[in-house]
């Protein structure tokens, strides 16, 4: 696999008669096969050899001594190349070029080696209430996604608790429950706040159900009030939409699918987790149809496939979609091109509004979900038709845009309104 990469015998001699010239080569092998591109070999192979040398001047002598230099060589390199530009970003930045790939190279090289500071999703609490999260996924089958929420939440349970000293959970009383969710309203949001409260319910009432905790402790966690019609939707006016299209350039692979990303958000109210399990297979080219599975409330829904949503999806397939076989419709843009996540989806809409200038309380794909439902209100279809065109689980998740049908309140404020009422 080097001779497609390099050019030179000489070049390639010397990359095999490296130490770690072997291990080199199956990372090259590695990279190709995830379809990284000739520049990445180019830049990431000699940074490999010279991690090699700095290991072995340091007495590495077999490849198992490799990860104990690695903090090491990403200070050298770092201190060698940042030049006049020491700022945080840039440092990191050298890091991290540094070490990621030599990481990589140690995952594929040493079988028992793991990446230091990765995440790793261990279930919060799983001594002290073991089978929590398998009651959740196969109980009340809830999805990944959820799962993580739980996740946050009862890692963040499990912090507070060995903050106050409090071990067992059958001591967990009113008081301390209260106590934690006071503590926790300082760094998060109504919103925030509501899904911590409702999880705490949740679990009280599964260590209640298996004998964990003496007293049913659910009507003890008193959430954020909240009122229904309380707020207003997150949407922006069509022209801002339309503003907002014409923001992206789509010349390059990630303009043309981030364009078709956002028509489909806005044509079709798609939530972005929706956008993000979509597969070739959905779009039923014969029929002119976009179906759309596995909706929040359960259902499948399939859409017409218009004109200008098609045009998009076929300029992005053609010219922009990596060619590998997985059959999901989006991915990142850059190798190994994993699939593209709802998070991902989400923050690629909200970086658009801002490059827009177009002002919105917490931006994201929900504004483009949102101005979809207020244009079909402002068209004077019925909320059912509505709630039904984008997947509402229930009525009252229409009724707030009747808060802003604003052609409606208008003829109410000139007096007009009996016969609107």
């Amino acid at each position: 696999m080097l001779e497609h990469y390099f050019v030179k015998p000489g070049t390639i001699d010397r990359i095999r008669a490296s130490w770690i010239g072997e291990p080199i080569e199956r990372y090259v092998a590695w990279l190709h096969d995830h379809r990284y591109s000739a520049r990445i070999v180019h830049r990431r192979v000699p940074l490999l050899m010279s991690f090699g040398e700095f290991a072995k001047a340091r007495g590495a002598k077999a490849w198992p001594d490799l990860p104990n230099h690695l903090d090491s060589f990403t200070a050298h390199w770092v201190r060698e190349h940042e030049g006049d530009s020491r700022t945080d970003s840039a440092t990191k930045g050298l890091a991290n070029f540094a070490r990621n790939p030599i990481q990589q190279l140690l995952q594929q090289l040493l079988p028992d080696y793991s990446v230091r500071g990765s995440k790793q999703w261990t279930e919060p609490l799983v001594d002290r209430a073991p089978g929590f999260f398998d009651y959740l996924r196969r109980e009340r089958g809830l999805r990944n996604a959820t799962l993580k929420l739980y996740f946050h939440s009862l890692r963040r349970l499990e912090r507070y608790l060995q903050r106050i000293g409090l071990v067992e959970l059958a001591a967990l009383s009113p008081a301390v429950l209260s106590a934690f969710v006071s503590d926790s309203s300082r760094d998060l949001a109504k919103p925030g706040l509501k899904v911590l409260c409702s999880h705490l319910r949740v679990f009280m009432g599964y260590l209640h159900r298996q004998g964990l905790v003496a007293r049913d402790l659910v009507h003890a966690i008193e959430a954020p009030a909240s009122y229904r019609l309380a707020d207003i939707p997150r949407s922006i006016s069509w022209g801002e939409v339309r503003r907002l299209l014409e923001s992206l350039d789509r010349r390059d692979a990630l303009g043309k699918r981030d364009y078709a990303i956002l028509l489909l958000l806005v044509t079709y109210g798609l939530r972005a987790r929706e956008v993000a399990e979509l597969t070739l297979d959905d779009i039923d080219w014969k029929r002119e149809r976009l179906n759309v599975p596995e909706r929040k409330c359960g259902h499948s829904t399939a859409y017409p496939l218009s004109s200008i949503v098609g045009e998009a999806l076929i300029e992005y397939i053609r010219h922009a979609r990596p060619p590998i076989e997985d059959r999901k419709l989006f991915f990142q843009a850059t190798a190994p091109y994993p699939p593209l996540t709802s998070n991902a989806i989400s923050q690629r809409v909200s970086r658009y509004l801002r490059k827009a200038n177009i002002p919105v309380t917490r931006p994201g794909s929900h504004t483009l979900r949102h101005s979809c439902v207020q244009r079909l209100v402002d068209a004077n279809l019925d909320l059912k038709t509505i709630g039904d065109y984008v997947g509402h689980r229930s009525p009252a998740s229409t009724e707030i845009y009747t808060k802003v049908a604003v052609e409606t309140l208008r003829d109410v404020a000139l007096g007009d309104g009996e016969e609107v009422l």
